[in-house]
């Protein structure tokens, strides 16, 4: 399955993803399309004009241009999505949070969804940490089960 994680460059829930055979969704796979598009002139700015345009599909035109261009690289994230994993309080090393109103319209948008959401608050002990990786794999083994129930 396609799975979303929240914050979206977390290189943590990515490789937990991977391991449990699915696909991570995230914000690098979007940035490497646009560095390597031949539409950015200078690579450094990875926004061409028709990024905040196309992130009002997700935010009114009111929104700052910052967090249209923002959605405009979550919301095909979203649209992807399967099931998800939100990981709530999460530090800024965790992966970065960018805007919190782009943080926000991801969450919100990602939990009306109709598909399979884990929500975690970030561990602050061992023990903590040790629940966490065990409810993510449950969590990812569960989708691995509801895949083979759909292909029966």
């Amino acid at each position: 399955m396609k799975v979303a994680i929240f914050p979206p460059n977390s290189m943590i829930l990515a490789d937990m993803v991977v391991r449990c055979g699915h696909e991570p969704l995230v914000v690098q796979k979007q940035m490497k399309q646009k560095v390597t598009s031949p539409d950015i002139d200078a690579p450094p700015f990875n926004m061409t004009e028709d990024d905040p345009i196309s992130g009002l599909k997700y935010a009114a035109i009111e929104v700052p241009s910052g967090v249209r261009g923002r959605m405009s690289l979550f919301g095909p994230i979203i649209e992807e999505a399967e099931a998800a994993i939100i990981m709530n309080e999460a530090p800024y090393g965790f992966g970065c949070v960018g805007c919190a109103r782009s943080s926000e319209l991801t969450v919100f948008s990602l939990r009306r969804k109709d598909i399979p959401v884990l929500e975690l608050d970030y561990p602050t002990s061992r023990d903590a940490t040790v629940e966490m990786v065990h409810k993510i794999n449950t969590f990812l083994d569960n989708l691995n089960n509801m895949e083979d129930d759909d292909n029966d």
